[in-house]
C-alpha cells in the first residue's frame, strides 16, 4: 500500500510538454504523529497545479519545485514532514526530457534494452538522502532539510521509443538495473493498458523482494559497502510510473 509515496501526471498539450513526478515522505515522522503521506501529497499536488496553470518554465523543473515548496512554507495551514521528490518534462516536439531530482527516488531512460540516462541518487551518508521539509518551530534547525535549489536537474535527448521510468527508492532498493530491463523487455505494445500492467508488474516484482529476507538486494549491497551486515530487501513504498516517447501530433 502507498501511504507516503504519491506522484502526479499531467499533459499540457498547448504547450506541447508532458510531465510527471514522484515524492516520498519521510516515515520518521510517524513518531512524532504525523502522518508521512501528507506533505509529499501536497507537494505533488502543488507542483500539478502549478504545471496545468501555466506558472512553469518547462526546461527548468527545478523551479517548479521551488515554487511549490516555498507555496508551502508560506501556507497559512501548519503542514509538518519530509520528502524526495523527482520531476520529469518531456518536450514532446523537440524530444528534450528535463529533469529535477531531490534525494533518493529518480527515473531511467531505457534504449533498445540498455539505460541510456538515469537520475543521481542525492544521499547525506547511508540511507539519508537530500530531502525538503517543513519543522515546527522548535524543531528547525535539527530535522534535516535541503534547498529545492540542490536538486540535481539535466537534459537530456530522448528518441522515438525511449521508455521513462520514474520511481520511488522502493523500487531501486529492491530491483537491480538488469530485473528492471528484463521486465521492460516483456513490454511489446506501447497502448496504455500494456503500459500500465508492465508498471503495475515492475512495482509488484519489487514488493515481493522487498519481503524476502535471503534476497541480496541493491540496498543490502550498498549497506554491506558502507560496513553494515544486511541481508534482505528493503520494506518501503514503492511507485513506479512508465511513459514511452511517442510521434509528436499537433
Amino acid at each position: 500500500m502507498n501511504v507516503k509515496s504519491v506522484h502526479f501526471i499531467t499533459g499540457v498539450r498547448e504547450r506541447n510538454f508532458q510531465s510527471s513526478g514522484v515524492a516520498d515522505g519521510v516515515g520518521g515522522w510517524r513518531d512524532y504523529g504525523v502522518d508521512p503521506s501528507l506533505f509529499s501529497g501536497t507537494l505533488m499536488r502543488t507542483c500539478e497545479r502549478l504545471v496545468k496553470e501555466g506558472h512553469f518554465v518547462p526546461s527548468n523543473p527545478v523551479g517548479i519545485l521551488t515554487t511549490s515548496y516555498y507555496e508551502l512554507l508560506q501556507n497559512k495551514v501548519p503542514l509538518l514532514g519530509s520528502s524526495t521528490a523527482c520531476i520529469v518534462m518531456l518536450d514532446r516536439q523537440s524530444h528534450q526530457l528535463h529533469t529535477a531530482n531531490l534525494g533518493d527516488s529518480g527515473f531511467l531512460v531505457v534504449r533498445g534494452g540498455e539505460v541510456v540516462h538515469r537520475s543521481d541518487e542525492q544521499q547525506h551518508y547511508f540511507n539519508t538522502p537530500f530531502q525538503l521539509s517543513i519543522a515546527p518551530p522548535e524543531a528547525e534547525g535539527s530535522v534535516l532539510s535541503d534547498r529545492p535549489e540542490a536538486a540535481d536537474s539535466t537534459s537530456f535527448d530522448v528518441q522515438l521509443g525511449d521508455i521513462i521510468l520514474t520511481a520511488t527508492d522502493g523500487l531501486f532498493d529492491n530491483m537491480p538495473d538488469y530485473m528492471i530491463l528484463q521486465e521492460l523487455k516483456k513490454l511489446k505494445d506501447t497502448n496504455y493498458e500494456c503500459i500500465q500492467q508492465t508498471a503495475k508488474s515492475i512495482a509488484e516484482q519489487a514488493h515481493v523482494l522487498a519481503y524476502d529476507p535471503n534476497y541480496m538486494s541493491p540496498f543490502a549491497h550498498f549497506a554491506c559497502d558502507n560496513g553494515l551486515n544486511v541481508r534482505g530487501g528493503k520494506p518501503d513504498d514503492i511507485t513506479v510510473l512508465l511513459s514511452i516517447v511517442a510521434e509528436y501530433t499537433d
